[in-house]
């Protein structure tokens, strides 16, 4: 096959400009230069893009990166504020056709594939849901980490752990703004009792069902201030912590 001659897109960039330079000439365009940059950077993206025919993988980065740049500069004024978000998807999906091409050998990009997506939802829905902004690009991350796991669950079982923490750490954002500072730290708890359980089942890791009963517990003991009789709550707990130790005692002289 014949290798592809950069002079051919130098030629093809001359040609654009020279259109555009005409069309503003004529009156029909205005702002060429924004044009002319916007389908320069278009046009190297696709250059690139085209490498991935031959299975040249890493074109994906400069490719979807020239696109993105490209696209915003191509963007009219009333999109301006989407900008960002276009541009972190891009990068996005040059980690996501990496993963795509090759599941088994390059998992690895499901990571920052993920972490993108979820700053790039984040950027969009800070217009809408400003409130929810935590929540989004934590517990996008948080999922991402799922994917991972569901990759391989036998070998990426560790992958569980991260995210059931950012999931966690998501809710937490949401219960912060409805919850006292007791109850939230009592549904933190309870998020990683449940991420050390899912790593118990799912894993088969038995040593985890340690953490989730301890950490399940200090949930609960959280949760419960949100009880009117917690009170009541804390005193049968002592009252019946201490019989157990005191009949415990009894019983062992005997």
């Amino acid at each position: 096959m014949k290798r592809f001659d950069p002079r051919i897109v130098f030629g093809i960039l001359l040609i654009f400009g020279g259109g555009l330079a005409l069309a503003q000439s004529f009156g029909y365009l205005e702002n060429v230069s924004t044009y002319f940059w916007g389908g320069a950077f278009v046009l190297g993206g696709l250059m690139f893009l085209s490498l991935l025919l031959g299975d040249n993988w890493w074109a994906a980065f400069p490719a979807f990166t020239l696109l993105g740049i490209g696209a915003i500069i191509l963007l009219p004024e009333s999109m301006n504020e989407l900008g960002g978000a276009l541009f972190l998807g891009m990068l996005a999906l040059s980690f996501w056709y990496v993963y795509l091409t090759d599941r088994d050998g390059r998992w690895w990009a499901i990571i920052p594939g993920g972490v993108l997506t979820a700053l790039a939802l984040l950027i969009l829905a800070s217009s809408y849901f400003a409130e929810y902004s935590g929540a989004i690009v934590l517990g996008g991350i948080g999922l991402t980490f799922f994917v991972v796991y569901l990759t391989n669950t036998v070998e990426r079982w560790w992958a569980l752990i991260p995210g059931g923490v950012l999931v966690t750490l998501a809710g937490m954002t949401i219960a912060a703004t409805r919850f006292g500072e007791f109850q939230t730290v009592g549904f933190f708890f309870l998020g990683l009792a449940l991420t050390f359980l899912l790593v118990a089942l799912l894993a088969r890791m038995k040593w985890a069902y340690w953490p989730a009963l301890v950490l399940g517990i200090m949930g609960l003991l959280g949760l419960v201030s949100l009880i009117s009789y917690s009170n009541y709550f804390w005193a049968i707990i002592l009252i019946a912590v201490g019989g157990f130790l005191v009949v415990r005692n009894f019983t062992r002289r005997a």
